[in-house]
């Protein structure tokens, strides 16, 4: 397919998509949650097709010597398949994002005012290896009265293709228009040049990926973006921590699924309690089969640590390798992470409420947290049923993208006759 013909093409699906918006943004909550419903019926009913279509992906990824960590971004199983239709059925259930009341007041003049949230548009998702997210993206984009379309990785491309036909026959099944979900089945990076370039046709753009293809649609983008480039998350260990508590969540942090962008890629250490810790904490790592690195500092505590250089700091490791800092406390966890942190999530381990407020406050992270795992960075753990991704800007959208982040708002006056002077 031509450059112009990828054009051509992406031109008539943002046609189709809008099409599709002037029904969806209009149709009833009870009809939009029970095609998602349905959806998840469909999906169970179509399991052995897509783990089939997910075993060539899995098969084609491993030829091509692909990363651990990729290629467990692209496996489905019966466990997560079973996980996609417990979201889909949590998303069906939620409260209606649309037609909220946000706000209302009055002004002198008797004018009625309110704010009331609406569906924002044509939404393009352009995304890697990960094919859940063809229906966690389609799903909640649904739910919010929007149109989307999917340009997966060709990675991920036979599995996605049956995911979002699920979704299709979840929008038919209530005679809402199929194409408010639309994949571009064809893989060419020119497809993704056009998405980016239909500036009045899509309204915005949402990448789910690496650095790469962070960098390449911020930077090609003619149409507004929610992203982040990377998650280096960090977790501080106070002077102030229950030890057993630590160690639970740095392994849990690090180590429950290193490939996502939630895990944690440098523990920090408050140097009081650091020559009691590091020891047990790299024991307990190493138990487990955890690479590790060190500052200068660390490694003079235990010395089969690889030394850290500076690029260690920025690095998201997406696998089972931990740099670790000693710190002079919560001050310094602070300006540590103030320095490296890609805005993605930060936890503070202590018992010590004044310090965890410290941080909590003074740390400018999409998600902060205290005394808790940093793989809670999910929207389906916060109770959005799921999510599209973690925005750490600050236009519209920060932290987990949810159905309540895919609505806008606009303003309804009601007045009695009134007129200006």
């Amino acid at each position: 397919m031509t450059v112009n013909k990828n054009f051509e093409y992406v031109k008539i699906v943002n046609k189709q998509s809008q099409e599709a918006f002037k029904v969806i943004s209009g149709s009833s909550s009870s009809d939009r949650n029970l095609a998602i419903f349905n959806t998840s019926s469909i999906i169970k009913n179509n399991q052995n097709e897509i783990l089939e279509a997910n075993n060539i992906d899995i098969k084609n990824a491993k030829a091509k010597n692909l990363s651990n960590a990729f290629i467990d971004r692209l496996i489905l199983d019966d466990k997560r398949i079973n996980e996609i239709v417990h979201g889909l059925k949590t998303i069906s259930s939620m409260n209606d994002p649309i037609g909220i009341e946000l706000s209302r007041w009055q002004q002198p003049n008797g004018l009625d005012i309110s704010r009331i949230s609406v569906p924002l548009g044509v939404i393009g998702i352009i995304y890697e290896s990960r094919p859940n997210v063809t229906i966690d993206a389609g799903s909640l984009c649904i739910k919010a009265g929007n149109t989307v379309i999917l340009r997966g990785g060709s990675d991920s491309i036979n599995t996605s293709k049956i995911l979002s036909r699920c979704l299709r026959e979840g929008l038919a099944s209530v005679n809402l228009p199929p194409n408010a979900v639309q994949m571009t089945e064809n893989t060419d990076r020119e497809a993704v040049t056009a998405m980016l370039q239909s500036s009045g046709e899509i309204d915005v753009i949402i990448p789910r990926g690496g650095r790469s293809l962070v960098e390449k649609v911020q930077k090609e983008a003619r149409v507004p973006v929610f992203a982040h480039l990377e998650g280096i998350c960090h977790l501080y260990v106070d002077k102030d921590a229950n030890i057993d508590k630590a160690t639970k969540l740095i392994l849990n942090s690090k180590m429950r699924r290193t490939g996502i962008c939630g895990a944690l890629e440098t523990l920090l250490v408050d140097k009081e309690i650091s020559n009691q810790v590091i020891p047990i904490f790299v024991q307990e790592l190493t138990k487990v089969g955890c690479h590790l690195k060190g500052d200068k500092e660390t490694i003079k505590i235990d010395n089969s640590i690889e030394l850290a250089l500076e690029t260690d700091w920025t690095t998201e490791y997406l696998e089972a390798i931990l740099s670790i800092k000693i710190v002079d406390g919560v001050i310094g966890a602070i300006n540590h992470i103030n320095k490296y942190s890609s805005n993605h999530t930060e936890s503070i381990v202590t018992e010590n409420k004044d310090t965890a407020e410290t941080f909590l406050s003074k740390i400018d992270s999409s998600i902060v947290m205290h005394n808790a795992s940093t793989q809670f960075a999910d929207g389906g753990e916060f109770g959005m049923g799921a999510e599209i991704g973690i925005s750490t800007g600050r236009i519209h959208a920060r932290g987990p993208v949810g159905a309540n982040q895919l609505t806008s708002f606009k303003y309804v006056v009601r007045g009695k006759d009134q007129i200006r002077d």
